[in-house]
């Protein structure tokens, strides 16, 4: 049973990839052109660093999948794209490898195929710190996710329907492993609030994995018989919203949730992310082109964001948060509602030192 939701979920999230001309909150979101603030390519680099975390790149595989022979053996093409390509990639929820060992293999290939990148386990807020640490052993992980998925469990037919518990079940797994642990929303946005919530439960980074990806509540929604929660469809907030509601935090935090292109990805970091995070695109990428498609596509968006980097004057991804950006649209009217300071994003590189080389972008 167990197997065929997971099969179900690939083929879903998979149909979800054919909508497009969708428009999406990240398109709220413009630089400020400064003519001459590029620099030299050569003085530009990817590296990130958050939360104790040191990543290449400032982009990842995000979760997708696990427990099926099917879902195996997109793990493995995934894995052998990020060998690659040097991209971090995350596993799907193990919750599968918990309930029935005998899947182990659908999640542990990813470092057999990847034995030296960096690898996220995936568990849900119901995971004991037992479990949680099976899993990091399991993969030879270098972090953990954990993903919060309430809107998903209540429209699933068999979802959990008990959530008062998540938020003390984190903070014992964040005490109780090794490794760094990040939080990710499933497509529903992380509020100023939740990540706030967070830090005090001992969590350093938050992915806000906000609307405008793949979305699970019309995944489950499909699997019921009646179709009965399409009133959801359009729940949460978007990533970039999630974003700028988090200016504030003392948190680092992941853009995932409906990042289409490298602009995007840029839109993120310039919106305070370390990283940006992509699920969808790349599953499509893998199942319709294979290994090869997805190298390609990675390779093509690590160039094409180094490159938007350098016109916009930044050497880190870190420094593209000092670029001048312009809000618009429904994404201007949630900050004026949430008390969000869109001026002081606008004129950023005013307080860039007049020694600097550059506008700041």
């Amino acid at each position: 049973m167990i197997a065929d939701r997971k099969n179900d979920h690939v083929r879903l999230a998979a149909e979800q990839q054919r909508d497009t001309g969708v428009h999406s909150e990240f398109d709220d979101v413009s630089f400020v052109h400064h003519a001459l603030a590029g620099i030299d390519r050569s003085a530009v680099t990817l590296n990130t660093s958050f939360g104790g975390i040191d990543w290449p790149v400032p982009l990842c595989v995000n979760a997708m999948t696990g427990g099926s022979v099917e879902t195996g053996i997109i793990n493995r093409d995934l894995a052998i794209a990020a060998r690659e390509t040097g991209v971090p990639i995350a596993t799907g929820s193990m919750s599968a490898y918990f309930a029935d060992e005998s899947v182990a293999d659908t999640f542990s290939v990813m470092r057999r195929e990847n034995p030296d990148g960096f690898i996220m386990a995936n568990v849900n807020a119901t995971a004991s710190v037992e479990q949680a640490r099976r899993a990091i052993d399991l993969l030879r992980a270098d972090a953990l996710q954990i993903h919060l998925n309430a809107i998903q469990e209540t429209v699933m037919p068999e979802g959990d329907r008990s959530f008062s518990d998540w938020g003390p079940g984190i903070a014992r797994i964040v005490a109780g492993v090794g490794v760094p642990v990040i939080v990710k929303e499933v497509g529903f946005g992380l509020s100023r609030e939740t990540i706030r919530r967070l830090g005090e439960l001992g969590v350093r980074v938050a992915d806000v994995a906000g609307r405008g990806g793949t979305n699970f509540a019309r995944i489950e929604n499909g699997r019921r018989e009646h179709h009965d929660y399409a009133f959801l469809d359009g729940w949460g907030q978007s990533a970039a919203a999630c974003l700028l509601d988090a200016q504030s935090s003392n948190l680092a935090v992941l853009a995932s949730g409906g990042v289409r292109d490298p602009l995007d990805v840029v839109r993120g970091l310039a919106l305070g992310a370390s990283a940006g995070g992509v699920s969808g695109l790349f599953l499509k990428a893998v199942l319709d082109g294979g290994v090869p498609a997805l190298i390609s596509l990675i390779s093509r968006w690590l160039d094409q964001i180094e490159a938007l980097m350098t016109a916009l004057g930044a050497a880190t991804p870190a420094d593209l948060g000092r670029c001048d950006v312009l809000i618009h649209g429904r994404l201007r009217a949630f900050c004026e509602l949430r008390g969000i300071d869109i001026g002081r994003l606008a004129n950023r590189s005013v307080s860039v030192p007049a020694t600097s080389t550059h506008l700041g972008g």
